[in-house]
């Protein structure tokens, strides 16, 4: 029968810590998660993009409406937007892509 050792809770934790004798081995860790479709669901840009589709829909409602003046300056603005909103998205994304 083996011999019960005995430990002394103040004795127990103020022993000097011993040194591990295993070593840590090296790995290669691969992923596909950032190839994941769904990585494109980030909450920007499906609220940059929501507010773009937003806009488009108002200018059609004012379109059928008959106000073309204000579909004309709806437009002029869209044409600086919309081409900064997807450049600015695009950036965001592959920026805080992890890859």
């Amino acid at each position: 029968m083996r011999k019960t050792q005995w430990f002394d809770f103040q004795n127990f934790f103020h022993k000097p810590s011993f040194k591990s004798s295993t070593k840590p081995r090296p790995f290669r860790a691969y992923s596909f998660v950032p190839f994941s479709p769904l990585a494109m669901l980030d909450p920007t840009i499906l609220t940059i993009g929501g507010i773009v589709l937003g806009i488009a829909i108002i200018e059609r409602i004012l379109e059928r409406w008959g106000v073309i003046d204000l579909v004309d300056q709806f437009a002029k603005v869209m044409r600086f937007i919309l081409p900064v909103t997807f450049y600015g998205a695009l950036f965001y994304f592959f920026a805080t892509f992890m890859f």
